[in-house]
C-alpha cells in the first residue's frame, strides 16, 4: 500500500467518505435509496474520468455484501467475460451476490454486450457498468432497457481541496500545502479528482526536499501537467458552443471557443467544414463573402495545416461571427422541401421544359430580351413564397429588387 498511487490509497470506504456526486448521493436522493435498500441491480455510471466511478462501485459491493469482481472492456475478452459470469452463477446457486463492474463499458461490441443480458435478467449479477461516453449511443438497446443511468459531474473546486487535504492529513502529516497552492491545483484538474491526486504526488515529492516542506503555488505551477481532456462528447459540446457564438455575433467567444478545440486537438478540416456550413446557413446573402472567404479558409487550411492554419481559422470565424446574420435561405429551402414532399407529384410547366420535350401550351419568355432584364412569368404552377429576405446586410438591397420585380409577392 505505501507504494501504490496516492489516489488508489485514498479510496473512499463508505458513502461518508465518499466526495462529489450530491445530486445522486444526498439523503433521499435515488441512488443513495438504492444503495442503503439494497436495490442495486444494474446501473451505469456515465460521466468524465476521475469522478469515483470505480470507488462507488466498491462501495456499494461493500456495503452489499457481493463479491466485487472488475473487469475492463479496453483489455477483456469474451472468454474473460465468460469466466466472470460462470463464477457469478455458481455464487448465485449458492446464494450469494456478485457485483460484476466494467470500466469502459462502452468498448465492449454488440455481441460482448449482449452476452450480459441474461445474467442481467435473471439477477445472476449486479452489473454496473462506467461510461466516458454517452451511454444512449454508445449501449446496445438491451442494456440501455435493464440499467438505470445516472450521470456524474466533475468535482468542484471545494471537494477536490477537501480531497488532498485529507490525503496530506492522513499520509504526509509533516508536508504543508499552502491554501493557495491547493486551489490553485484544484483549478488546473478540472473536476478529477484522479488528476488532482497524482499531481499533487509529484508536488509532495519536491517539497519534501525543502526544509520545511511546503507545497507552494509556484511548485503546483511547474509540477502539475496541464492537459485538456477533449472527449467525444467534449467534442460535440465545443463545437456547438463554437457555431452558436459565430451565430451570436460574439467574436471573443468564437476566439475562445476556437481556441479551446484547438487546444484539444480538434481537426482543423472539420473546424473549416462548419465555419462553412455558419458562412451559409447563418449569414447567407446578409453578406455572400463570408461563403467565399470560408471556403477559401478551409482550401488554406486543408494545404497549410497547423500549426499556420489556426490563423486562417481566426480570420474566417471572426468574419461570420461578425458579418450581418440572416438565415433566410436556410429556412426558404426548408420550406420549400416541405412543399414538395407535400405535393407528392409534381410536373414541369410546359414553357419551362427542355426544349426537346415540348408539347403544348405556353412560350417561354426570355428575361433578356425585356427591359431590365426581367419578364413576369410563371416559373412554377401554384407559387408558393419561400424566400423572405431580411433587413440585414445587402439582404436589404435584395429585398428592394426584389419588391420592384414581384409586386405582388415582395410589395
Amino acid at each position: 500500500m505505501e507504494k501504490a498511487p496516492l489516489a488508489w490509497r485514498l479510496r473512499p470506504q463508505s458513502l461518508e467518505e465518499f466526495l462529489g456526486q450530491r445530486h445522486l448521493l444526498s439523503q433521499g436522493k435515488p441512488l443513495r435509496v438504492m444503495i442503503e435498500e439494497d436495490m442495486v441491480r444494474s446501473v451505469v455510471f456515465y460521466g468524465p474520468p476521475g469522478t469515483g466511478k470505480t470507488c462507488l462501485a466498491h462501495i456499494i459491493a461493500a456495503r452489499t455484501q457481493a463479491l466485487f469482481i472488475g473487469l475492463s472492456a479496453v483489455t477483456a475478452g469474451k472468454k474473460d467475460l465468460l469466466a466472470a459470469l460462470d463464477k457469478a452463477s455458481k455464487r448465485w446457486k449458492e446464494g450469494q451476490k456478485t457485483l460484476l463492474f466494467v470500466d469502459e463499458i462502452h468498448r465492449f461490441n454488440r455481441v460482448q454486450q449482449e452476452t450480459l443480458l441474461p445474467a442481467v435478467e435473471d439477477g445472476r449479477i449486479i452489473l454496473i457498468g462506467a461510461s466516458t461516453e454517452n451511454p444512449y449511443f454508445a449501449l446496445v438497446p438491451g442494456i440501455r432497457s435493464r440499467a438505470q443511468v445516472f450521470a456524474f459531474e466533475p468535482l468542484s473546486q471545494e471537494d477536490l481541496v477537501t480531497l488532498m487535504k485529507r490525503a496530506l492529513e492522513r499520509y504526509y502529516p509533516q508536508v504543508e500545502g499552502e491554501a493557495e497552492a491547493l486551489d490553485l491545483l484544484a483549478r488546473l484538474s478540472s473536476g478529477d479528482g484522479r488528476k488532482a491526486l497524482n499531481s499533487l504526488e509529484l508536488a509532495i515529492a519536491m517539497a519534501q526536499g525543502h526544509t520545511p516542506p511546503r507545497i507552494t503555488p509556484r511548485m503546483v505551477t511547474e509540477t502539475f501537467q496541464k492537459s485538456i481532456p477533449y472527449d467525444t462528447q467534449l467534442h460535440y459540446d465545443a463545437m456547438s458552443a463554437f457555431i452558436k457564438s459565430m451565430r451570436g455575433s460574439d467574436p471573443d467567444a468564437t476566439l475562445f471557443w476556437l481556441a479551446f478545440m484547438l487546444e484539444g486537438g480538434e481537426d482543423p478540416l472539420y473546424i473549416a467544414r462548419r465555419i462553412l456550413i455558419a458562412a451559409s446557413e447563418d449569414v447567407g446573402l446578409a453578406d455572400p463573402a463570408a461563403l467565399i472567404l470560408a471556403h477559401a479558409a478551409y482550401q488554406g487550411v486543408k494545404e497549410i495545416g497547423l500549426p499556420e492554419g489556426a490563423l486562417i481559422l481566426a480570420h474566417a470565424a471572426l468574419y461570420v461571427a461578425t458579418a450581418p446574420k440572416s438565415n433566410r435561405a436556410y429556412e426558404g429551402l426548408r420550406k420549400a422541401q416541405e412543399e414538395v414532399k407535400r405535393r407528392g407529384e409534381i410536373q414541369v410547366p410546359p414553357h419551362l421544359r427542355d426544349s426537346s420535350s415540348y408539347t403544348k401550351g405556353g412560350r417561354y419568355l426570355y428575361p433578356h430580351s425585356f427591359p431590365q432584364h426581367f419578364v413576369e412569368q410563371v416559373y412554377m404552377d401554384h407559387p408558393v413564397s419561400f424566400y423572405e429576405p431580411s433587413d440585414e446586410g445587402r439582404e436589404a438591397k435584395i429585398r428592394e429588387r426584389l419588391k420592384k420585380l414581384w409586386k405582388e409577392r415582395y410589395g
